[in-house]
Order: C-alpha cells, then structure tokens, then sequence
C-alpha cells in the first residue's frame, strides 16, 4: 500500500477511534457501567457500520472503493 492511500485513510480511522470513545462516554454516562461485554458490542457495532455510513454519506476516501 503507497504512502498516498494510507494518508487517505488516517483521518478516517481517527474518526472511527474518537466515534468510539464519544458513543462509549456517551452511554456510560447516561446508563452506568455497562459491562466489558456490551462495551465491546458496541465497539463492533460502530466500526462494522462506520464503512457503510461514510459510503452512503459519499465522503469515503478511494481506497474504499476497490
């Protein structure tokens, strides 16, 4: 993978990191602790939906679209 395409895709995977802590903050806050478990649901959740959103959206980098 070039230097170009992984430049492409860093702001993306800061998105998805900081998308995590923000949903995580959020439902411990108004919920509680949760649990390791559903801690790590949500986790999958948001990074196996991230993909498909920033697609629909149309702001996905053009590595994704291979």
């Amino acid at each position: 993978m070039d230097t170009d395409r992984l430049l492409e895709l860093v702001p993306h995977y800061l998105a998805m990191l900081l998308l995590v802590f923000l949903v995580l903050g959020v439902v411990r806050t108004l919920v509680g602790d949760v649990g390791f478990w559903v801690d790590l649901a949500i986790i999958f959740v948001l990074v196996f939906l991230y993909r498909p959103v920033v697609q629909v959206l149309g702001i996905a980098p053009s590595a994704w679209e291979e």
